[in-house]
């Protein structure tokens, strides 16, 4: 039997609903589902699987009942597998889980004939350098941010494409996002709008203090550092809003494109400008 992962964003009400209809369904298929912790509360009668765990159960599909900040880090927790993600919108915004949860049982069914698309992102790898050593190393689907610590003081950052330095600057940080996440962190800050195919990353400085200092776009295979020479009182690393690290003076945060991508599954191709528009009132006048 082909096993489903359903990943749920806590204290929602309408998956105790929900949850049971929906492995009743999935079991009528012929489809082994699984629960997260979170989702195992709500429904006892399904196999429970720590997030970290699910991807050693090689699911066919994992389902994501939540908003974008759950399936950020669902993409993060599947990245090695290419495992397609069915996300459903019961969040807020709701950017990248685009599928509404009246939707849910025709893109299943879409899914189950094979008349889906998987929308391919790309993921961003970064790499904390700390004295000449490799420390730590990220995967992020939206962006990571390299920023000053909780005093309203400007860090002093600088940044390098391919070992050659582009600026040196002070400011609140850096974002080097990929172009899944130009409609996130980095649209907030001033920078451009990427459709998600294209092959690139853009780097974008947190409100610098300079009014010619502007978001820059590099190609998809390039190699970008960010170095903290300077900060108030620390600084840190933060993956895709979640994940976070204190930095020490002299780190490098090293990025490039990762050997990992997130396939999401859709019905249909025009979501993305169909998001801009609902979401975030793109184009009206």
């Amino acid at each position: 039997m082909v096993g489903v992962a359903i990943v749920c964003k806590p204290h929602k009400e309408e998956l105790a609903r929900l949850l049971p209809e929906l492995v009743a369904w999935l079991r009528a298929r012929g489809f082994e589902p699984f629960l997260d912790c979170e989702g195992g509360a709500l429904c006892s009668t399904t196999p429970v699987v720590d997030r970290a765990q699910m991807p050693l159960r090689s699911p066919g599909l994992v389902i994501v009942l939540g908003g974008d900040g759950t399936l950020l880090s669902v993409a993060r927790i599947f990245a090695a597998t290419g495992t397609p993600i069915l996300s459903v919108n019961l969040g807020f915004l709701g950017f990248l889980t685009e599928v509404r949860l009246g939707d849910l049982y025709a893109t299943l069914e879409g899914w189950c004939s094979n008349c889906h698309t998987l929308d391919s992102r790309a993921m961003l790898h970064a790499s904390v350098w700390r004295l000449g050593q490799l420390h730590s190393g990220y995967e992020a689907l939206n962006e990571v941010v390299v920023s000053k610590g909780d005093i309203a003081r400007m860090g002093d950052f600088a940044v390098e494409l391919d070992g050659k330095t582009v600026a040196r600057f002070r400011a609140d940080g850096v974002i080097v996002s990929t172009p899944t996440g130009s409609t996130a962190y980095t649209l907030a800050a001033n920078g451009p709008i990427l459709t998600p195919d294209v092959d690139a990353m853009v780097v974008t400085p947190i409100c610098p203090h300079l009014l010619t200092l502007r978001p820059i776009v590099v190609r998809g295979d390039a190699s970008l550092t960010v170095r903290v020479e300077g900060a108030p009182n620390q600084a840190q690393l933060t993956v895709d809003g979640q994940k976070a690290l204190e930095l020490h003076l002299g780190d490098e945060v090293r990025c490039q494109r990762s050997s990992y991508t997130v396939n999401l599954v859709r019905l249909s191709e025009s979501g993305f400008f169909e998001a801009l528009r609902s979401k975030l009132s793109w184009g009206e006048r």
